[in-house]
């Protein structure tokens, strides 16, 4: 096994099982719900806040969809987490692109993320693994590669899209992401991410946190968050254990008063269909479709977020030829 993280029914019966559940865990490190989920929290009068989130579920399917090797299922299990908590921060109808380019074997990795709790996204070369390193842990710092950027794209539903940019600075992830935060956004920030991977390659535990000073904190929180962190290294292996999100806010909060605010869940979901792929199809126009049809005799689509194929018939073709030459932009229902 190797582990990769980052430093830094009824009501009722529903309600019985959660009270059997606290009664043999009252300190809340463990729920009981394998699910995905985010919480978002603040503290200190509302000077400090804070999202953390289990992506065990949602990061082994991305591998299960993309069949990623266990580095690259790493790494793009890190961005995937890391842009699940940056979308953490937006309101509806917004978005968040996060983009690694490095110069390492995985090439680009790109993640979509969304304030309603769905994640999309792939990872350019897949089937990556490299040797583990010294201590022991998978290596995505160099399956990412150095020199390289982090973009990040938020769009506001504004109509301009907002992108900042900073160079890699380990190719870690977390560290990479710490350091957007605090000099694209300019705010004091921390993000740990880990994903831990079984020896058959599957995912066994995924997560992170991030917690962030706003302005106007006092001096010297920054010294007691970094004391907390000590009990959040090794996140993902925490995650193994029973950790929830609310109990990662607890310790990283601990000391200024930390409350929970709501708990969102989290999945790997994308946005394409069969729908829009025929509207794909007939925005090529109908010389386009003319050669497929006589050179394929059909038409084979894959979608790079989740890996999903979609096979157009030549008699479906030839219907949406149809559509093309009488100039509608749009196909299916």
């Amino acid at each position: 096994m190797a582990e990769t993280v980052e430093p830094i029914g009824e009501a009722r019966g529903a309600g019985a099982r959660a009270a059997a559940l606290q009664a043999r865990d009252p300190t809340g490190t463990r729920d009981g719900d394998a699910g995905d989920y985010l919480v978002r929290a603040v503290a200190g009068d509302g000077l400090v806040r804070a999202f953390a989130c289990r992506t065990t579920r949602l990061v082994d399917e991305a591998r299960r969809r993309h069949d990623t090797w266990p580095t690259a299922t790493a790494a793009l299990g890190r961005v995937l987490t890391a842009t699940a908590l940056l979308a953490a921060q937006l309101k509806d109808d917004a978005s968040v692109t996060v983009r690694v380019t490095g110069s390492g074997p995985l090439g680009a990795i790109l993640v979509v993320g969304e304030p309603d709790g769905t994640v999309r996204g792939y990872v350019r070369n897949p089937h990556v693994d490299l040797p583990l390193r010294p201590d022991g842990k998978l290596d995505v710092g160099g399956a990412v590669g150095l020199p390289g950027f982090l973009h990040v794209t938020r769009d506001l539903g504004l109509g301009t899209p907002y992108t900042g940019s900073v160079p890699l600075v380990s190719g870690e992830i977390g560290d990479d992401v710490t350091a957007f935060l605090v000099q694209s956004d300019q705010t004091p920030s921390v993000v740990g991410v880990g994903v831990l991977v079984n020896p058959a390659g599957d995912v066994r535990a995924a997560g992170g946190f991030m917690l962030q000073l706003l302005p106007g904190h006092p001096g010297h929180w920054a010294e007691r968050l970094e004391d907390n962190l000590r009990q959040l290294q090794g996140i993902s292996r925490l995650i193994d254990a029973g950790l929830t999100p609310q109990a990662m806010v607890e310790r990283g909060l601990a000391g200024l008063g930390p409350r929970i605010l709501d708990r969102q869940p989290l999945a790997f979901r994308c946005r394409c269909s069969r729908e829009r792929v025929e509207r794909a199809l007939v925005s090529l126009g109908p010389e386009e479709l003319e050669t497929m049809l006589r050179e394929d005799r059909g038409a084979e689509l894959r979608c790079h977020f989740c890996g999903t194929t979609y096979r157009v018939s030549e008699d479906e073709l030839d219907a949406l030829l149809a559509l093309a030459r009488q100039g509608r932009g749009g196909a299916g229902a």
